[in-house]
This record gives structure tokens, sequence and C-alpha cells, in this order.
């Protein structure tokens, strides 16, 4: 069926994965990388939902977890 749809999963699903581009170099990165397990992951998560939502892929239930995460992080 993608064959056919032009490369679209099944009635134009997106796929189930995505490939996430890391600057190592960047100073969040390295902030997150030296910080404690707990804050590391906010902030990784907060950086994820970040690049989810640049791409117009954060709805629902996640994007309005992400708007609670950024007021709490103010």
């Amino acid at each position: 069926m993608a064959k056919t749809g032009g490369g679209m999963n099944f009635y134009g699903s997106l796929p189930d994965n995505y490939k996430v581009t890391v600057n190592g170099n960047h100073p969040l990165i390295k902030r997150i990388l030296s910080s404690s397990d707990e804050e590391g992951s906010k902030l990784a998560k907060q950086a994820f939902d970040l690049a989810l939502l640049s791409r117009g892929l954060l709805s629902g239930a996640d994007l309005t977890s992400f708007v609670k995460r950024s007021v709490e992080m103010i």
C-alpha cells in the first residue's frame, strides 16, 4: 500500500519513528548531561517536546503537559 500511496503509510498516517539530531556542543545539551538525573530528564523531555512542537507534532494531552511544564519552569 505504501508503494501505491506515494510512500505514505496506510491512510496517510504518520510514521512511528522519528530521527532526532542533537548538537552535543549546544549549551542546553551540556547542561542536561551535567544535571542530576531528575533535572536532566525534565530538561531532555522539554527539549524533545519543543522539537515536536516546532514540527507540528505535539497535540492533545502531550501539548497540555508541555505548556504546564513550561509555565512551571518560568
